[in-house]
């Protein structure tokens, strides 16, 4: 995105201390790959680090990988999904206020 090598974008999403996974989502009527979620899986649930997905693809495919998050999450029994980095002013950002409840980490501590 700005410049990255490959080695810069294989330690940003791949090399971590914790359990990381590819999360591949396949359209099942053209066998495309239309999207990836990089997740952490951690003792009490998931870090959803990065998801990046086809541009050419319409829909709310952030949302749909959150969703499927928390459908495998309940399934596992988990009680947590970190949806990472929150920034007021980037419209981007703006789908992550839509799941509630949710804890805000402000000023070192947990709100």
């Amino acid at each position: 995105m700005d410049g990255d090598d490959i080695q810069q974008y294989a330690d940003f999403l791949l090399n971590s201390q914790v359990d990381t996974c590819l999360v591949e989502f396949i359209n099942p009527l053209s066998l495309a790959l239309e999207m990836v979620s990089v997740v952490d899986r951690l003792d009490d649930g998931w870090s959803a680090v990065y998801t990046f997905y086809d541009p050419d693809v319409k829909g709310s495919l952030g949302t749909y990988a959150i969703l499927w998050q928390l459908a495998e999450l309940k399934k596992k029994e988990l009680p947590w999904l970190y949806l990472g980095y929150w920034i007021a002013e980037s419209s981007k950002m703006a789908y992550k206020t839509q799941f509630t409840p949710y804890q805000l980490f402000e000023n070192g501590q947990w709100d």
